[in-house]
């Protein structure tokens, strides 16, 4: 953004502190009349034919900018992939301390990637990772819902889970 005597254009379409619009006036006279007012001039639409140039306090301007930015970014939610880690041959207790895991996640807004790692020969059995997915999925049915089907990729097998949005 163009401020004062940085802006090259010779003439400006000019808009007045309030927002009354000037008319096109040579760049010096915009200038005079800015300083005048105790007020910068800030070029606003530089592509314009004319370019638009506007009568205001730039500082206070980028003040409120940097506001509103800041509650934009205040507002919005970041999303985490979290990741549990499970085995196609996983005991029923180390089954329901992931599943625990994997609700805590889900229930504070994170996404899920269960995976399951196949060592060895255990690639051959790959329906029983795939079982173990699908029964951590059904378990969380009622917070979660599956974003991504288990499917294999080199030695391992993902689903994702999202948590269901309840407002």
């Amino acid at each position: 953004m163009f401020i004062n005597e940085s802006i090259r254009a010779r003439e400006v379409r000019l808009v007045g502190a309030n927002g009354d619009q000037i008319g096109v006036k040579p760049k010096s006279e915009a200038l005079e009349m800015a300083q005048n007012a105790n007020l910068d001039l800030v070029m606003v639409a530089p592509n314009a034919k004319p370019p638009v140039c506007r009568i205001m306090d730039y500082g206070k301007f980028r003040y409120e900018q940097q506001k509103k930015e800041k509650e934009a970014r205040k507002n919005q939610k970041i999303v985490n992939l979290k990741e549990v880690r499970l085995s196609p041959n996983i005991e029923e207790h180390d089954f329901n301390t992931k599943l625990r895991n994997a609700r805590k996640f889900l229930s504070k807004g994170d996404k899920v990637k269960a995976a399951i790692r196949f060592r060895g020969r255990a690639i051959t059995h790959s329906e029983l990772g795939k079982k173990v997915l699908e029964q951590l999925a059904e378990e969380c049915k009622d917070i979660a819902t599956i974003e991504s089907k288990p499917k294999m990729e080199g030695r391992s097998m993902f689903l994702v889970l999202a948590p269901t949005n309840e407002k």
